[in-house]
């Protein structure tokens, strides 16, 4: 396999095995890839493409002003590759696309000995590795029928269901996931919203909910919104996409602005817990990336719920086990180099990110450090029984 990318620095640190992303169970794979002699990277995707079979294009397809994916990325790639690939080769399209892609992609190659399929990735950053070796489905979709069938040889030793489809049914069956998943994130936020107004405990309403196996209990953990570098462009593109085809997709806009609102709602209980007057008060925040065992901030509900908390005057220490030195993003946040730092005479401490080392920590230590004595836990993850009986108050999601 050989691998390619634009970026030189980028490329000298995966040939030593260096990779530049946290993700469990890569670096091993990189490695021993290496040291084995078939895997192999380089610059430029014609140097990788001109012996090969089958050239998957992996680029970014970031959001545009208007919701769209924009891809240039992945035009530029296919006419840097069009001129060298060998006949009767195979371009996988990889990446997230939008309804229309491959034949996009078809028209950018110009090559009629060439064919496209659409083989959409449905990894979860943090867990990547496992869910590619063990993926729930694999989907590809082509109108060369035999074109399909070779990139479905390529995964006979993958124990999962392959299913053959059309390139456009192909592309908005990976939107119409994510967007799902999204619009039951919203509903259980919403949800724990009804709880807090209520009196009822998320987490009991979760568990019944979750025993039924026409819900199951996968994405009804509510938080501070969802967020990262899939869910919310792929629900803002496929809201774009059906606006596009002329229908009026107004059950996703509701999924986007429950979301939305949630980020404001999840301050507010901050600026409620600090009391009159928040300018000038500290504030010590748990978790900076926008899920646990990843070093990603693209899109970080935590650093949305940051940023309107300094946008109301007050001073924000985070610490975050995988973010070292300051966010671009949030230039005013003020990253700590371990958690009992972020939260020194803190008024309120906030845990955005569900890490597993936070469940942990020395609540007395946490005691010593804080000026205030408040808790907003937006994941759930702290014992709040343990908090009160030290003199907290604690403010769970829907508790």
């Amino acid at each position: 396999m050989i691998c390619a990318d634009i970026d030189e620095e980028k490329v000298d640190r995966l040939c030593r095995g260096e990779v530049p992303i946290v993700e469990h169970g890569l670096e091993r794979l990189v490695v021993e890839g290496l040291a084995s002699g078939k895997l192999r990277f380089v610059l430029g995707a014609a140097t990788a493409s001109k012996d090969s079979e089958f050239h998957y294009l992996c680029v970014p397809t970031p959001q545009g002003q208007d919701g769209s994916a924009d891809l240039s990325y992945l035009q530029a790639a296919a006419s840097e590759i069009a001129p060298v690939l060998p006949t009767r080769s195979v371009v996988v399209n990889k990446s997230t696309v939008p309804v229309g892609s491959t034949e996009v992609v078809g028209r950018v190659l110009g090559r009629s000995d060439v064919s496209v399929v659409s083989n959409p990735e449905f990894l979860r950053e943090g867990t990547a590795v496992a869910d590619f070796l063990t993926p729930d489905r694999v989907v590809i979709g082509s109108s060369d029928q035999e074109a399909a069938i070779r990139v479905a040889g390529l995964y006979t030793k993958v124990r999962a269901p392959i299913m053959v489809t059309d390139p456009i049914s192909a592309e908005t069956i990976k939107y119409a996931a994510n967007a799902f998943l999204a619009s039951k994130l919203s509903f259980i936020n919403a949800v724990a919203n009804l709880c807090e107004a209520v009196g009822a405990d998320i987490n009991d309403v979760v568990l019944g909910m979750g025993y039924d196996h026409r819900i199951g209990k996968e994405f009804l953990h509510p938080g501070p919104c969802w967020g990262g570098s899939c869910f919310p462009k792929d629900t803002l593109a496929l809201a774009r996409i059906a606006e596009d085809a002329g229908y009026d997709f107004s059950f996703l806009r509701e999924v986007l602005r429950v979301n939305d609102e949630q980020f404001d709602r999840t301050a507010q209980k901050v600026i409620d817990a600090l009391g009159d007057d928040v300018k000038g008060k500290r504030v010590g925040v748990w978790g900076l990336t926008f899920k646990a065992g990843i070093d990603d901030l693209r899109q970080s509900p935590s650093l949305e719920v940051i940023s309107r908390l300094i946008a109301a005057g007050i001073e924000v220490h985070g610490y975050d086990p995988a973010v070292k030195g300051p966010i671009s993003e949030v230039p005013a946040l003020n990253v700590c180099s371990d958690p009992y730092a972020a939260v020194k005479e803190a008024e309120v401490l906030v845990v955005l990110t569900e890490w597993d080392e936070f469940r942990w920590l020395d609540l007395d230590q946490v005691s010593t450090q804080m000026a205030g004595r408040a808790v907003v836990d937006a994941r759930n993850i702290l014992d709040g029984h343990a908090l009160r009986r030290r003199g907290f108050s604690y403010r769970g999601a829907g508790r």
